[in-house]
């Protein structure tokens, strides 16, 4: 007598990536991220820009600062001149923010992504929140670090800088924050384009070549709403995040004109949450709809 036995169903939850918690994906992608070269290039050479311009202009602050400057005029020198290499490593937090997501679609490693994450939502947010985590974090040691590079030879010109400012440190978190908001809309714009080469140009565009456009179009034009519609921009908005104005004229931006708005800080820190979420939902629909 023979007896068949039927096979037991079994589920592989993590095979198939269903079972697969947040957590992990996390540490898969964290392992990804430090693991590139290009991730290591680009911290090493956003910490160079931070501290390099900072040690720079700090041995040329006497060309900012003057004879009669007030404590407070110095603060501010300070804090433009430690944060002179913000819109540099920004360029560079740009061109990694594309490069994490494009790299991937570029190599084909995608495909092995979304086969463990077949829901695909929680493998891209691992990536922007490890993307905008490790630039912020390597942003704001190496401020920190060009803060206490540059305070001596500020004082050695004459520029003497108020460590127990809270606004010196707002502005230094902000400069690093606007680095990694950087990094996180060049993820979101990366992961929309997919190609690596226009995901990059895009990234740089928006924060290299808009500026420019807008400053142009300023000196034309001169109106109030171009203005306006300047602040809503990610570079300068970013920007909003570690001005330090006196009396409302600023160091870092071009002066405004009557009837034009100026963000302050926590207006900026929208306009720059509004620009990732929105990239990020467009580029998680995406994501969803399109074969890899």
């Amino acid at each position: 007598m023979t007896t068949t036995t039927t096979p037991r169903p079994t589920t592989h939850a993590h095979a198939a990536g269903s079972g697969v918690s947040f957590a992990h994906v996390l540490r898969s992608e964290w392992i990804k991220l430090r693991s590139l070269r290009s991730t290591a290039w680009c911290f090493a050479v956003i910490a160079v820009l931070l501290i390099g311009f900072a040690a720079l202009g700090a041995a040329l602050s006497s060309v900012f600062a003057g004879s009669e400057a007030t404590p407070e005029q110095q603060q501010s020198i300070a804090v433009t001149i430690i944060t002179f290499g913000s819109p540099f490593a920004q360029l560079v937090a740009a061109v990694l923010g594309a490069l994490i997501i494009t790299g991937e679609y570029g190599t084909g490693m995608i495909r092995s992504t979304f086969t463990a994450v077949p829901r695909r939502t929680s493998a891209l947010v691992a990536k922007i929140v490890l993307v905008g985590a490790g630039t912020f974090v390597v942003s704001l040691v190496a401020l920190a670090i060009a803060l206490l590079v540059a305070t001596p030879l500020l004082a050695g010109q004459g520029v003497d800088v108020d460590l127990a400012d809270g606004r010196l440190w707002a502005s230094v978190v902000g400069a690093a924050a606007a680095v990694a908001f950087t990094a996180m809309i060049s993820f979101g714009l990366g992961a929309i384009i997919r190609n690596g080469a226009a995901g990059i140009a895009a990234a740089i565009g928006v924060v290299f070549v808009l500026p420019i456009i807008f400053g142009i179009a300023q000196g034309l034009v001169g109106k109030g709403w171009i203005y306006t519609l300047n602040e809503f921009t990610p570079p300068q908005a970013a920007t909003r995040l570690y001005d330090y104005p006196l009396d409302g004229t600023s160091m870092l931006t071009m002066p405004g004109v009557d009837g034009s708005l100026v963000l302050e800080p926590w207006q900026a820190l929208l306009v720059l949450v509004g620009w990732v979420v929105v990239l990020f939902a467009v580029a998680l629909a995406l994501v969803k709809r399109r074969d890899v």
